[in-house]
């Protein structure tokens, strides 16, 4: 897989390109427990139409920019109005160009929030905590059971 750091790297788009990025409510499970952390990533339009018809979702905020705002040469950054202890998302430069790609791709979804505006009116829930460090330990127990059946012509 190719990682993508800078607009050079995708021709097909420009630092104009809309892109909505939210701040989520994540958690890390270390020796001391489960800490709560605030992360900030983009938003796919699928997601954000799907968000917008009241999932319940870790997402408190979602804010619509530029690729240009997010990508600065080769550094991602957050934008200014967010507060500094947020954190950036893992691969943020290259997910934040893949973000922009789907609302090339869909504009009519680029019509939910307006550039520079927020939308807040998520349905906000961490019931089903999204554990960012979490290891998927798979047991016999997962294995699905078949019927004896199953295999045989009948």
């Amino acid at each position: 897989m190719t990682t993508f750091n800078t607009l050079a790297d995708a021709p097909d788009l420009n630092a104009d390109d809309y892109v909505v990025i939210g701040v989520a409510t994540c958690f890390f499970r270390d020796d001391d427990g489960v800490q709560e952390l605030k992360v900030v990533e983009p938003i796919p339009s699928s997601a954000l139409e799907a968000l917008l018809k009241g999932i319940p979702t870790s997402y408190e905020i979602a804010t619509a920019t530029t690729l240009g705002a997010l990508i600065a040469g080769d550094a991602p950054q957050i934008p200014a109005n967010f507060p500094p202890n947020y954190q950036l998302g893992n691969e943020f430069a290259y997910r934040c160009i893949a973000t922009a790609r789907t609302y090339k791709r869909r504009p009519e979804a680029a019509a939910h929030i307006a550039i520079g505006d927020s939308y807040t009116s998520f349905n906000y829930s961490t019931e089903r905590k999204r554990v960012l460090n979490a290891d998927r330990v798979v047991t016999k127990d997962d294995n699905v059971k078949q019927h004896a059946y199953t295999h045989q012509k009948l």
